[in-house]
């Protein structure tokens, strides 16, 4: 389910709406539920349940300044290869120009809605943005919001709740 949040002065509001059968579904009845004075719209990761507030903030920030859209992000240290179907390299990306997103994502609400309305078909919905051509800003994301998905990450989750 996604939850919407919504703040006047000290008496919040919480929605809960039922997710569909894919990320793209959660979040347009998310975007149904709505209501009319909600201009940013983030969209968050369960399963990056350590991110900082000041990672919200900051992308909060950016769509408020004008921003489309905002995205937390961390450079890669990796070396990243692309390849094709028969594992052959055919690239080697500057990672200087790389970045690892995370979330939460923040979004106009008009620019978002307009995203789904032509496919919620995306891994996030940065990349809906940007088939719109509309501009998305990277952020600097946090160590702490990392996805927790393997039994390694839930180790690396608990040692960063250890302190």
């Amino acid at each position: 389910s996604k939850g919407h949040y919504s703040s006047k002065g000290h008496n919040p509001t919480v929605t809960v709406v039922a997710g569909g059968a894919e990320r793209g579904d959660s979040v347009a009845a998310g975007l149904g539920a709505l209501s009319g004075g909600v201009h940013v719209v983030l969209v968050h990761d369960a399963a990056r349940c350590l991110a900082p507030s000041t990672v919200f903030a900051r992308v909060i920030e950016a769509v408020r300044g004008g921003a489309a859209a905002a995205v937390p992000g961390l450079p890669v240290v990796d070396t990243i290869k692309e390849v094709d179907a028969c594992g052959r390299v055919v690239g080697t990306p500057d990672r200087s120009r790389l970045r690892a997103v995370q979330t939460p994502q923040a979004f106009s609400r008009t620019v978002l809605e307009r995203a789904h309305a032509v496919t919620s078909d995306a891994t996030d919905d940065a990349a809906l943005v940007e088939r719109l051509g509309e501009p998305v800003i990277v952020v600097p994301g946090d160590e702490r919001a990392l996805k927790i998905t393997t039994r390694e990450d839930l180790d690396r989750a608990a040692r960063i709740l250890a302190g």
